[in-house]
């Protein structure tokens, strides 16, 4: 049976990262592995009439480069369920640990442009978890209502890297590096404009905020979020989307800090293709659809 957690007020980085951390450790965190049988709890988390920090929404526009206005730029909906999120990752009857695990690909489909000043009634669960030739893969899903009205919905697919019965499977050739097209734009980003994403987005994984912490989990410097770059790739098209628009992304390789990197925007089928490439080697870190919502 379905238990419903209703939060009086969202839980921060504070409360939120002591448990993930814990979860890591020996003994005492979760297991190493994850058994393609495990279960997913039961538990929805949920918050109603949540009034946007008009402040924190001034400071992820100026992070981003989105505009700050009278209507919730789309991928803020991440942002606003992503303590949810993490209250279901970092429960002790879910599989696997919040740090360390690897946001694959996100999903935010907006049925209306939602006002900045609307009171939000946010409920997140997850579900579908499966083996993937990387790992178990699960789908964290978020819905948005103003009242009894769905107005979006916010899907993020996270990874528990580990080897499992698909890791063995035929894969394609792997891509060759080669220098990318001339961009649309070129964005540069630092550990400091990351450091202050961070801050607006409650995203403090810390392989994001040094480089000591992200060389803990195997990487050479600190990356940027995945979130940003979804973000910082609509600054030139946010004005020209639809109202009821669906926005996909994949990542693939992270953004090593500091770093410039190539963006792309292409009008197709009503909507756009967005992309962020490596500079010089020419390999994806994002790839994105924007396409009207049906």
């Amino acid at each position: 049976m379905t238990k419903t957690v209703t939060l009086t007020s969202l839980p921060g980085a504070g409360q939120l990262y002591p448990k993930a951390v814990a979860a890591m450790l020996p003994v005492i965190g979760k297991p190493a592995r994850v058994s393609p049988t495990a279960t997913l709890p039961d538990t929805v988390y949920r918050i109603e009439n949540l009034r946007i920090d008009q402040s924190q929404l001034k400071d992820y526009c100026r992070t981003t480069g989105l505009q700050f206005g009278t209507t919730v730029p789309l991928p803020f909906l991440f942002v606003l369920q992503f303590p949810l999120a993490m209250s279901i990752m970092v429960s002790s009857d879910f599989p696997f640990g919040a740090v360390g695990s690897v946001h694959l690909e996100n999903k935010i489909e907006r049925l209306r442009a939602i006002g900045v000043d609307e009171p939000l009634t946010i409920s997140a669960h997850a579900e579908n978890l499966r083996e993937h030739r990387k790992g178990m893969v699960v789908d964290v899903i978020s819905e948005f209502r103003v009242g009894r009205e769905l107005v979006a919905v916010q899907t993020g697919t996270f990874l528990k890297q580990q080897r499992t019965s698909l890791s063995d499977g035929e894969r394609g050739p792997a891509p060759k590096d080669a220098t990318p097209p001339p961009p649309g734009r070129v964005l540069s980003v630092d550990l400091s404009l990351i450091r202050q994403y961070a801050d607006a987005s409650g995203d403090r994984n810390p392989i994001h905020m040094a480089d000591l912490t992200a060389k803990a989990f195997g990487f050479p410097r600190a990356i940027a979020h995945g979130m940003w770059s979804a973000a910082a790739l609509l600054d030139n098209v946010e004005a020209q989307l639809p109202d009821a628009v669906v926005y996909s992304v994949r990542f693939g390789k992270p953004v090593l800090l500091p770093a410039k990197v190539n963006t792309y925007t292409t009008p197709v089928d009503g909507g756009f293709d967005v992309s962020m490439l490596n500079r010089h080697k020419g390999y994806p870190h994002v790839t994105g659809t924007l396409r009207p919502r049906d």
